[in-house]
């Protein structure tokens, strides 16, 4: 049987395979393991290409989320809103803080953070708001901030999200942002990494201390800090999948585009509910992520998972109801947007490989699922 992955990992190291190779000889030869040439160049073109000031690369995205945060003064006994349906790491960033995790619902279209349930958790020991650009495309950040508090930052969790804006905003700019380099993102890493984007140059020189033991030279320790430093072979990596990102996105569009047209029988049988963009949004579809109406969308996954298509779900289950946080204190039917999602939502494979024929494949056997 003829697999169709969710993401094709595969294909997109043999696009870059000889330009990593050559990358990392260059790497192994100079000895520079650890931050050095490779990783100061893929700072500067990611700064570029994401339109914002500085770029400090670090060890994985949830190291990125927890030291922007550092970074915007948050600190224990804090809260920070975040979103219920968001990837736990979201949440462990803030908890490892020693800061306290308040949840907020999400908007039943987008699935992104609902800005009005967001300043509605807003209590006198909030620190922080952490929108989720979720999918692929940008939370409602510039509403976050006209309304919040001064003493409120806004922390973008822009994992995955590499090439996205909103009305012209990309990620970071005007703030600060958190993004990850795993490797199944639009722009992936060989490994962990991840990176902190920001046009706020202090809080870019304090994520860059505090993530080298709390000083940017070597025995020189002026503020708290760990260990979280991008590698040189992954920054290779990086550095060569970048040249190729706009294209794949644009190959990405492309393809949810033809998704929207194949699903359209789905859609007007009731079967299917599709994605929505929000206004002012370019999406860079990280995610393809229906709902299934009408039928049980475990049952749905695990058939199409038989027939070799790759179907996931992204989340299974909101944060409230994970066994890791129920001393958060929350209980079934307090964020009913975001339950009712993590019932449906099925995640369809899309990467910038993905062809016609693969998508008219995935949608007959969804149709055969949905049937049976």
């Amino acid at each position: 049987m003829i697999q169709i992955p969710l993401v094709d990992l595969k294909a997109a190291h043999e696009e870059v395979a000889d330009e990593v190779r050559a990358g990392f000889d260059r790497v192994l030869a100079n000895t520079a393991f650890v931050g050095g040439d490779e990783v100061r160049r893929f700072e500067r073109e990611y700064a570029e290409f994401g339109r914002v000031a500085h770029v400090v690369g670090v060890a994985n995205g949830t190291d990125a989320v927890e030291l922007a945060l550092r970074a915007s003064g948050v600190g224990v006994g804090d809260e920070v809103v975040v979103p219920a349906n968001t990837f736990i790491a979201t949440v462990g960033a803030v908890a490892r803080i020693g800061a306290r995790p308040v949840l907020a619902d999400c908007l039943p279209g987008t699935h992104l953070l609902d800005p009005q349930a967001a300043l509605a958790a807003v209590g006198p020991a909030t620190r922080a708001v952490v929108p989720v650009h979720l999918y692929g495309q940008m939370a409602e950040v510039d509403v976050l901030k006209a309304q919040l508090p001064d003493r409120v930052r806004v922390v973008e969790d822009a994992a995955q999200c590499q090439g996205a804006s909103a009305d012209g905003r990309t990620p970071g700019s005007g703030g600060i942002a958190a993004t990850s380099f795993y490797p199944g993102k639009n722009l992936g890493a060989y490994g962990d990494a991840g990176a902190v984007l920001t046009d706020d140059e202090e809080r870019a020189e304090l994520v860059r201390a505090t993530a080298n033991h709390g000083g940017v030279a070597k025995y020189r320790h002026d503020v708290p800090g760990f260990n979280s430093r991008l590698d040189g072979l992954q920054a290779v990596v990086l550095r060569a999948k970048l040249k190729r990102l706009a294209a794949g996105n644009e190959a990405r569009r492309t393809a949810a585009a033809r998704y929207d047209a194949l699903l359209a029988d789905l859609v007007a049988a009731g079967r299917v509910v599709l994605p929505e963009t929000a206004p002012g949004n370019v999406h860079v579809w990280h995610l393809y992520v229906v709902q299934i109406a009408g039928a049980d969308r475990d049952d749905t996954v695990g058939k199409l998972n038989a027939e070799g298509i790759g179907a996931g779900v992204h989340y299974p289950a909101p944060v409230h109801l994970t066994p890791a946080y129920r001393e958060l204190g929350y209980a079934r039917g307090d964020f009913p947007h975001a339950e009712r999602a993590a019932d449906r939502i099925l995640s369809l494979p899309l990467h910038p490989h993905l062809t016609a024929d693969q998508q008219q494949r995935v949608v007959d056997t969804l149709a055969h699922a949905l049937r049976g």
